[in-house]
């Protein structure tokens, strides 16, 4: 990727004048994540050291070490989930908690904000330095459209391309405008909304299903605590929808259950056609789930 300089800073400068100036951060994510570099960065820009959460330490422990004033973190759904169960207290300290990676479920957030947490989320990727939307609307300088479906990004915070890829670079980067792989709304008042992403539909009985409405509505059900959704070949349907659950504590999650929950909010071929009930998601190094990972846990049948 190369990604300037000037990009980089670009993104810290909106950030901290969208969350209300300069403050302290707590790193919780790699620095090798564009969402960890970029508190680095924010750091830098602040003049103020960034905060490390160190392996296995408590949120609220970390959040003692961090200089008084503005206080600020970027978290991933899982990380925010995790922490809104176990130290929502410790939450409810930070000015402002970005959160972005990947979908986050409006339940999730819902339940977030009524408890009087600071959330604000993110969407962008390494080829825009970070996120360059929050809740929706975009970073000053930054500009949105969707055509055909698919988002499209430009402004200074973009990178010029893909290191020794001109063919790869000509292709999402054209005009000054990168062309995303995600599906996207704009309201009438320019909020752009995530819908999922053009390559990761299934087609299930020639009816297009996006995997990320599937698994915000199986989170939604008692039993359930995460889930990640794929397609697999089937010779009735085309492609079967596959999901793969945590179930919540004392719960069994059951296919003919959460069929049925799925299909009332979103039709019957959206409803998984296989379920498999996993421990915990294997997650990469940045915290999103490995859905690779997921789907090799998961038998073909």
């Amino acid at each position: 990727m190369l990604l300037p300089a000037d990009a980089v800073l670009a993104s810290a400068t909106a950030t901290s004048e969208r969350l209300g100036g300069p403050g302290s951060w707590l790193l919780t994510l790699p620095a090798s994540a564009i969402a960890g570099l970029q508190v680095l960065c924010r750091s830098v820009l602040a003049g103020i050291p960034p905060t490390l959460l160190g392996k296995s330490e408590p949120l609220t422990a970390a959040v003692r070490r961090m200089p008084a004033g503005r206080r600020y973190t970027s978290l991933v759904p899982t990380q925010l989930r995790r922490h809104l169960d176990e130290e929502p207290d410790a939450l409810r300290s930070f000015d402002a908690i970005l959160v972005g990676g990947a979908a986050t479920d409006p339940a999730l957030l819902d339940r977030a904000r009524a408890e009087g947490i600071a959330v604000v989320t993110t969407y962008g990727m390494t080829e825009t330095a970070g996120g360059c939307v929050y809740d929706g609307q975009p970073l000053d300088g930054v500009r949105v459209r969707v055509t055909g479906g698919g988002i499209e990004l430009a402004g200074p915070t973009l990178a010029l391309g893909y290191r020794l890829d001109p063919a790869g670079t000509e292709t999402a980067f054209a005009g000054g405008w990168f062309r995303t792989r995600d599906a996207g709304a704009l309201d009438a008042d320019g909020r752009l909304t995530v819908v999922g992403r053009l390559d990761d539909v299934v087609i299930s009985g020639g009816v297009n299903v996006a995997p990320a409405s599937v698994e915000a509505a199986l989170r939604e059900h008692p039993s359930v605590v995460d889930a990640v959704v794929f397609g697999r070949p089937d010779p009735t349907w085309g492609q079967r929808v596959v999901a793969a659950v945590v179930p919540a504590a004392g719960a069994t999650p059951d296919l003919p259950t959460l069929r049925a929950w799925v299909s009332a909010r979103l039709g019957g071929p959206a409803a998984p056609r296989q379920l498999q009930v996993v421990d915990a998601l294997p997650l990469l190094h940045t915290g999103k789930p490995d859905r690779r990972a997921v789907a090799a846990l998961t038998p073909e049948v």
